[in-house]
């Protein structure tokens, strides 16, 4: 695939990314990729200058608002990496989702199918957690993967 670059916003004339996620600066009347860093939470992330402010981004959003037209929401739309690597910012594994989805963790090893459920190894239970308004809700541990399940279902009723 070809490496395409394409200004970011906000930082126009300054700095660039790639649809292979790269960030370059054009700085100094040099072109330079620059080095990212990989983040507490597993992301990489970038440090970009404007005026003496400096400010740090995850590359994957860069790379978002720049070839997928993505508008940063809060928590309504998100980032995913397609392929579950959050170290690949290349434009084509990523996709604009809703928090939900993103956060239905079905490429986890949860050992479940069903979502909002997942296996708690520290207890040897099933467990139930639903997100509802960007706040994590723990419904509870059940022996039975259909219980917990069914626990998230009756909460996603009572919410809607």
């Amino acid at each position: 695939m070809k490496e395409i670059w394409k200004d970011i916003k906000g930082y126009e004339g300054a700095y660039k990314v790639s649809s292979l996620g790269r960030i370059k600066s054009l700085k100094f009347n040099k072109t330079l990729v620059m080095k990212d860093a990989l983040g507490s939470n597993g992301y990489k992330s970038i440090a970009l200058s404007l005026k003496g402010v400096r400010i740090t981004y995850s590359v994957h959003v860069i790379v978002a608002i720049a070839f997928l037209n993505h508008t940063p929401c809060g928590r309504r739309l998100v980032v995913n990496h397609i392929n579950f690597n959050k170290l690949d910012n290349r434009v084509e594994n990523l996709e604009i989702v809703t928090m939900r989805k993103n956060s239905n963790k079905k490429h986890l090893e949860s050992g479940s199918t069903f979502t909002g459920v997942n296996w708690h190894k520290g207890n040897g239970k099933w467990v139930s957690q639903i997100s509802f308004n960007g706040k994590q809700k723990h419904l509870g541990y059940f022996k039975c993967e259909l219980a917990a399940a069914q626990a998230y279902d009756n909460k996603l009723r009572e919410l809607y």
